[in-house]
């Protein structure tokens, strides 16, 4: 038996995938890159501390290695070592959905399902060393691993199919979507969502509407809580947190009122050219990490982007903010990164869910999985420990 055995409950809406794409789509792209001029240097994309945005040499440094290093056909053989499937999520109103998900099943009678739900310009790739992680630590071994491990491409992005193009779509209608797939893999009787950036609103819609998320763990909740709350005795890494937003709503957030209200345009201007889209996606990928990344690692995302036609698809979630704030009852576990966009207080967590697990560490920023996927894995095994044993009674 291998991690991509399906559940014996899984419905034929589940189907091995894949990934395979077009070589015609993967030349245009290719020929795009090779062809497509890097803008003149400016003052502004001069300055190393990178205070006005990416760096022309960075970009540069970028597209060479695009062009020079990075071969997509070696990408799909990479991931397709990780169990891939595709879905037939058939919603409310009788239309199908084509959902794209990476997993790690296991052989264990008792394995807690777990969903892993990932944010913008975040993918399913996010979670391609957490899974690592959880193989190498279980000897590769599909009867040990205790967890069902589930990484949804969300609505609209990458592989999965687009919202509709005649109705409104948010973030409740792709957890809709999420609960669905859970219930036709086999775990209707109870999972647990994980979630950083769109995907931790997308978990807590999950648990506001749907009783079998049992819990939810998140990296990613920002806000005040609408009570007041004293912060006189937060820590000095959550005061210097606060700062840390203040100075992201100053000069980081621009990219969110674009998306929010001029979708279209913006979603027309990235699909133009898959230079445009590195240098706004890439700059995400160097600014929201406490250290950078692997360049390989940003161009595998950034291609990903291209050849699915993502973006213009996926930019839903933020035309409506009141759609980020769900109610839930459900335990929460919270591991919070000095480096994530909107670090909030511990105690501001507190007061808007039931907190019952935490942990602050000492590095890593907005991408917990792909920066810290061994901490992230270890905070996951302890709060499911504690958690789940709990909630297995009201299943």
């Amino acid at each position: 038996m291998s991690f991509a055995t399906l559940p014996k409950a899984a419905s034929d809406a589940i189907k091995p995938y894949k990934i395979a794409i077009s070589p015609t789509k993967v030349a245009t792209m290719e020929l795009l890159v090779k062809s497509s001029p890097v803008g003149p240097e400016t003052f502004e994309n001069k300055q190393m501390e990178r205070n006005f945005g990416l760096t022309r040499d960075k970009f540069s440094e970028l597209k060479r290695k695009w062009v020079e290093e990075f071969k997509w056909e070696e990408q799909e053989k990479y991931l397709n070592a990780y169990p891939q499937f595709m879905a037939k999520i058939k919603d409310d109103d009788g239309r199908e959905h084509d959902v794209h998900f990476m997993a790690l099943f296991s052989q264990k009678a008792d394995a807690v399902p777990i969903s892993f739900l990932h944010g913008w310009p975040g993918s399913f790739l996010e979670f391609v060393g957490l899974f690592e992680e959880f193989k190498n630590k279980y000897d590769n071994d599909p009867s040990k691993l205790p967890y069902h491990l589930i990484a949804p491409s969300l609505p609209g992005f990458t592989l999965s199919s687009g919202p509709p193009v005649d109705r409104d779509w948010t973030e409740k209608d792709s957890a809709r979507i999420i609960n669905r797939l859970m219930h036709e893999i086999g775990f209707g009787s109870g999972y647990i969502s994980q979630g950083g950036d769109i995907g931790s609103f997308v978990s807590q819609a999950l648990a506001e509407s749907y009783p079998e998320c049992k819990a939810i763990h998140l990296n990613f909740l920002p806000g005040a809580p609408k009570k007041e709350v004293s912060l006189e005795n937060i820590s000095d890494a959550e005061k210097e947190g606060m700062q840390r937003i203040k100075d992201w709503q100053n000069t980081g957030a621009a990219y969110a009122r674009e998306h929010g209200t001029r979708p279209s345009t913006i979603g027309l201007v990235l699909s133009s050219s898959p230079l445009a889209l590195l240098a706004w996606i890439g700059e995400k990928f160097l600014e929201w990490t406490d250290t950078d990344p692997d360049d390989m690692e940003t161009l595998r995302s950034v291609s990903l982007y291209w050849l699915t036609d993502s973006f213009p698809r996926c930019i839903y979630t933020y035309r409506d903010a009141t759609a980020h704030e769900h109610k839930f009852n459900q335990p929460l576990g919270f591991s919070w990164f000095p480096k994530e966009l909107m670090p909030v207080p511990r105690v501001w967590i507190e007061a808007k869910a039931n907190l019952v697990w935490f942990r602050a560490h000492e590095h890593g920023g907005h991408f917990a999985a792909l920066e810290h996927p061994k901490e992230l894995a270890q905070d996951i095994e302890e709060f499911v420990a504690q958690v789940w044993s709990t909630g297995r009674s009201n299943l």
